[in-house]
């Protein structure tokens, strides 16, 4: 018998200056939420390509990795059953931001104005944030 195991996610961060890119739930959980784009990575898939498919289906953007933020795995993250999100920091290649698939909206927020975020995605982008990811990709 095969064991019951987490589910796997990612998550990206794309900065702009002082600003995130976030995106507003289209479905449940948490549906009319902002949240980081992101979502569940296909079985035979890398969670890099899962995240850069996430992130044009979610935004229309076309996006490369930067670097890993972290591994979150809380089993109370997510409403829907435990999950295991791979967080990284991205950098956009080309494409307009438009909302698409699980999103309704897409916008940039300041930091010092980022709105109640769902699951546990203020701490992801707490732990970038003093990681210096301002710094890092705001030259970029």
């Amino acid at each position: 018998m095969r064991p019951r195991t987490p589910a796997l996610t990612v998550d990206g961060i794309l900065l702009r200056g002082q600003s995130v890119l976030l995106v507003q739930r289209k479905h449940p959980p948490f549906q009319g939420a902002w949240a980081l784009p992101g979502g569940f990575v296909e079985y035979g898939e890398t969670t890099e390509k899962a995240l850069v498919r996430e992130m044009l289906e979610e935004t229309s953007l076309h996006v490369s990795i930067r670097s890993l933020v972290g591994v979150y795995s809380d089993p109370q993250r997510d409403p829907r059953g435990h999950t295991v999100t791979v967080a990284y920091l991205v950098r956009r290649v080309s494409g307009s931001l438009e909302a698409g698939d699980d999103a309704s909206t897409v916008k940039f927020f300041k930091r010092q104005q980022l709105p109640v975020l769902a699951f546990d995605h203020a701490r992801i982008l707490k732990d970038a944030f003093a990681r210096g990811a301002y710094g890092v990709l705001s030259k970029v």
